[in-house]
C-alpha cells in the first residue's frame, strides 16, 4: 500500500521556483560578467578581481540551491519524513548571498563617499545601515546551523525577518543618498544635466530591485510563514546583487557614447554643484572610472545653425556654420 505524499506546491515548489529564477539570473551574470571582460581590459585590477570574486560566489550560490532542490526532489524523493529536516546547503548558501550583498553595498558606499566629497555623516549613516545587515545575518547563521528541522527554524523567524528588513533599509538609503548627490550635481548645462538624470534613474532602476526583492520576501515569510514562498525570493537576492554590480561597471560605454555624440565633446570636473569646474576631465559618475563628460562652452556644427535662444543663454554657446 504506497503512501501519497503531501502537497508540495507551496514548500518545495517555492524552492523550485526560486532555484529556476536564480539560475536564470545567473546566466546574465555570466553574460555581463563575460562583457566586462571583453568592453574594459584597461580596468584598474582591483575592478576586475571584484567582478571575478562576485561571480566566483554567484556560482558558488548556486551550486549550493542546486545541491539542495536536487537533495530534497531527488535524492529523497518520495520520502516525506525527511522534508521536514534541513539540508545543510541550505543553510550554507546564506554565507555567499551575504558576501555577495556586502561586497556590492559597499562598492555604492565607495561611490557615495566620492560624490560627497568624503562627507563622514552622510557615508557612515549609509554604512550603518549595511553592518546591522551583515550582523543580523551572521546572528542568523550561528544559530541556524545548530538546528536540524525546520520546525525548530522557525524559532528564529524574527532573526530571517530583520535579515529582509536591514536590507530594504541598507538598499533604499543607498538609492535614495545616490540619487540625492547626483542630482545636486547638475551644473545648469544641459548635456550634463540630460546625462545626470539618466544616471538617476540608473541607479534607482539597479538600486532599489534588491530592496523590492526584500520586501517581496518579508512580506511572505511574515504572511506565509509555514510556506517556501519566501525562499523563491531570497534566493534570488544574491543575483540582484552581483547583477546590479556589472550593470553599473558595464554602462560606462553606453554612457561614454552619449556624451560623444554629435561634433561636441562634453567634459566636467569633479561634480559637486552648479559652481563644479569645468577643466579637468575627470569626473566619473557614480565615481566609476572610465566615464568622463566635459561640457565646451563653445561648439562648432556642421550646416544650417538653429540654437534656441534658451539654451544659447544658458551655456554660453558660439554657434558657427561652416
Amino acid at each position: 500500500m504506497s503512501t501519497a505524499l503531501p502537497s508540495l506546491d507551496s514548500t518545495m515548489g517555492g524552492l523550485y521556483i526560486g532555484i529556476l529564477a536564480s539560475a536564470a539570473l545567473w546566466g546574465v551574470t555570466t553574460l555581463q560578467t563575460w562583457y566586462y571582460y571583453r568592453e574594459y581590459p584597461k580596468d584598474p585590477w582591483h575592478f576586475k578581481a571584484l567582478v571575478a570574486v562576485v561571480f566566483v560566489l554567484d556560482t558558488f550560490h548556486q551550486i549550493l540551491i542546486a545541491h539542495t532542490g536536487y537533495t530534497y526532489l531527488v535524492t529523497h524523493f518520495f520520502d516525506p519524513q525527511f522534508l521536514g529536516h534541513i539540508v545543510w546547503s541550505i543553510v550554507t548558501e546564506v554565507i555567499p548571498a551575504a558576501i555577495v550583498s556586502f561586497i556590492v553595498q559597499c562598492f555604492f558606499i565607495s561611490r557615495i563617499w566620492i560624490l560627497s566629497k568624503k562627507n563622514v555623516v552622510v557615508v557612515g549613516v549609509v554604512s550603518l545601515f549595511v553592518l546591522v545587515q551583515l550582523v543580523v545575518t551572521i546572528v542568523y547563521l550561528a544559530k541556524a546551523f545548530t538546528f536540524s528541522t525546520y520546525a525548530e527554524l522557525a524559532t528564529i523567524k524574527g532573526w530571517s525577518m530583520s535579515i529582509n528588513g536591514t536590507t530594504v533599509a541598507s538598499d533604499t538609503s543607498i538609492a535614495l543618498v545616490l540619487c540625492y548627490l547626483l542630482r545636486n550635481s547638475r551644473t545648469g548645462f544641459r548635456r550634463s544635466d540630460t546625462l545626470i538624470n539618466k544616471l538617476i534613474l540608473f541607479t534607482v532602476n539597479t538600486g532599489l530591485l534588491t530592496s523590492i526583492d526584500a520586501v517581496c520576501s518579508l512580506a511572505t515569510i511574515a504572511a506565509l510563514p509555514n510556506t517556501f514562498v519566501y525562499i523563491s525570493f531570497f534566493f534570488a537576492q544574491s543575483r540582484l546583487y552581483s547583477n546590479s554590480l556589472m550593470a553599473t561597471l558595464n554602462a560606462r560605454n553606453h554612457l561614454r557614447n552619449d556624451t560623444t555624440n554629435g561634433s561636441s565633446s562634453i567634459s566636467l570636473s569633479g561634480i559637486g554643484g552648479r559652481n563644479a569646474a569645468v577643466t579637468d576631465p575627470s569626473f566619473h559618475p557614480l565615481g566609476i572610472a572610465n566615464v568622463a563628460i566635459r561640457i565646451d562652452t563653445t561648439t562648432e556644427y556642421n550646416g544650417e545653425t538653429d540654437v534656441d535662444n534658451s539654451i544659447d543663454r544658458k551655456e554660453n554657446a558660439s554657434f558657427n556654420s561652416s
